[in-house]
């Protein structure tokens, strides 16, 4: 499963930690998508952050510096997909 990314998007953000179990389903994620999602969008920047302890949330900017963000604690790989997507949108 992938996802195309970019129009007013401009950047995804994902934070997470390296160890706790509310960040499971983020490295899930990031082991079971990250390669397809940046190989169907070579040019779009992904960055992952990583800190111990920190709630996982993915943050969306847009055009003019608008930033969304959505929290992924204890979700799992797929929710978080569903997550990325709605912020894509």
């Amino acid at each position: 499963m992938s996802i195309r990314l970019g129009g007013a998007l401009k950047e995804l953000r994902i934070h997470l930690c390296q160890t706790s179990q509310q960040s499971a389903g983020v490295r899930e994620f990031i082991q079971k998508n990250y390669v397809k999602i940046k190989k169907d969008n070579p040019k779009f920047p992904i960055l992952i952050r990583e800190c111990s302890g920190v709630q996982p949330r993915v943050w969306a900017r847009y055009d003019k510096g608008v930033e969304r963000s959505s929290t992924l604690t204890n979700l799992s790989a797929d929710d978080v997909m569903n997550a990325v997507k709605q912020l894509a949108k």
